[in-house]
């Protein structure tokens, strides 16, 4: 329901919706039960404090807008979670707010929901449907650039309407979306202004021309410019050998950026061919670091791997270290190659039971990441100095890293027995229940 009536008197909200935010809810000094209050509404959740000046900006224009919608009859609500330092900043930053508040004693709540939509920074507005779905994490965006509700509640458009149209060649030429319905697409999210960008791009050029000599109707790239201007547009893609959107189409670049969270650059995302309805899926996300495991493209088009090698990348699953609690198995100091052996196949086979779960989860995400270290090469040794990992010579280790908790991370003790598929199982379900010992990175 977009605008338009409001729920009828017996009508209570989703049981996804309560149970993210608590049974009961501030409105003002009262308490009010969240089935009733927000019965029938899109939901936007605010993180927010008084002690951020970004936020102190943001919120008077958030209750201009609010207030509006109200008068309009768009079905909002909007659910304030303070990142203040007391109750008292709290019940004063609240005391501005014209909706409804996550009572501030409820910090495990906070954090809960915090870690849930991967709030790295506020002000954010994380936006959701009446069912508790998400519709967008950057409800902020939307607001400021749709003060009037004309585009309320912001659902994203399907990728097959984002990708609709035309690319443009090398030559300047308009090439039509429909001409690439039988190849995978690689959108590359890019800019010369971007160092690691401008780093990159060669990489991925010698990767595409060494590929596309004989596997051509299986790939084409596709530009999408972070740059500045047209000049500097034109300059950079004078130096590709793919497609580009046009850079004067603003619209469909950002509205691509927000429907696949591209929060940095470069940023490769590989799509399927178009299946018998039109539609594309997404194959790997975070595709960027398979151009340097395997620049031949053996393994293209990259269907994401259940459990990765922490040396060679910090992705997995199509998300990285720092996105969501990522399971380790230490093995670069073990010297029995059978032992190496059983705990990869073990972590595989984790991996992908996590990784089966995830995509029958809400949000299609697997809650865990996996990696093994055969070698102390990349980012290993790093690892082991933040956590003080194990190290003795020829024994495995297991660690457990949930740097989005705020820098979290979990090792399993040396003198807890011989480490197998059973014993990783056993720490991974303590991590679920909570009896683990958190430790935090920074404080060795």
């Amino acid at each position: 329901m977009v605008g338009g009536a409001a729920a009828a008197p017996d009508a209570v909200a989703s049981e996804a919706l309560v149970a993210l935010v608590g049974p009961t809810l501030k409105r003002g000094t009262e308490e009010v039960a969240s089935a009733d209050a927000l019965a029938g509404k899109v939901v936007a959740i605010y993180f927010s404090a008084h002690w951020c000046p970004p936020c102190r900006g943001f919120t008077p224009k958030l209750a201009e807008a609010y207030k509006k919608y109200q008068k309009l009859g768009k079905n909002l609500e909007i659910v304030f979670v303070s990142s203040d330092k007391d109750q008292a900043a709290f019940d004063e930053y609240f005391g501005e707010m014209p909706w409804l508040a996550v009572p501030y004693s409820d910090r495990a709540r906070k954090d809960a929901l915090s870690k849930k939509f991967k709030v790295r920074g506020i002000p954010s507005l994380v936006v959701l449907d009446e069912d508790g779905s998400t519709i967008t994490t950057d409800g902020r965006s939307a607001v400021m650039e749709d003060p009037e509700g004309a585009a309320f509640p912001w659902r994203p458009k399907p990728l097959s309407e984002l990708l609709a149209g035309d690319f443009v060649g090398a030559g300047g030429e308009a090439i039509p979306a429909s001409s690439l319905a039988s190849k995978h697409i690689g959108l590359y999210f890019s800019a010369h202004w971007c160092p690691p960008c401008r780093g990159f791009t060669p990489k991925l050029a010698a990767f595409y021309k060494e590929f596309t000599k004989t596997r051509g109707a299986e790939l084409e790239i596709v530009f999408a410019s972070s740059d500045k201007d047209q000049a500097a547009f034109d300059e950079y893609f004078g130096e590709m050998p793919w497609l580009a959107l046009p850079y004067a189409d603003r619209a469909r670049k950002d509205a691509l950026s927000k429907a696949f969270d591209v929060s940095g650059i470069p940023s490769f995302i590989i799509l399927s061919p178009e299946d018998a309805a039109g539609n594309r899926q997404v194959i790997n996300k975070s595709a960027r670091g398979a151009i340097a495991a395997d620049p031949d493209g053996a393994e293209f088009p990259w269907h994401p791997k259940p459990c990765e090698e922490l040396s060679a990348t910090v992705e997995c699953n199509g998300f990285d270290v720092n996105e969501k609690p990522a399971l380790v198995c230490l093995l670069d100091t073990t010297t029995d190659d059978a032992t190496k052996a059983a705990l990869s196949e073990a972590m595989r086979t984790i991996g992908a039971e996590a990784a089966a779960a995830g995509k029958a989860a809400e949000d299609g995400e697997p809650a865990m990441i996996f990696f093994t270290a055969a070698s102390g090469d990349g980012p290993v040794g790093q690892v082991r100095r933040m956590t003080g990992a194990p190290d003795k010579a020829g024994e495995p280790a297991l660690l457990l890293l949930d740097i989005p908790d705020n820098g979290g991370y979990y090792l399993r003790g040396a003198d807890e027995g011989p480490l197998d598929e059973a014993a990783i199982r056993a720490f991974v379900a303590k991590y679920q229940a909570g009896t683990l010992d958190r430790q935090q990175l920074g404080s060795n």
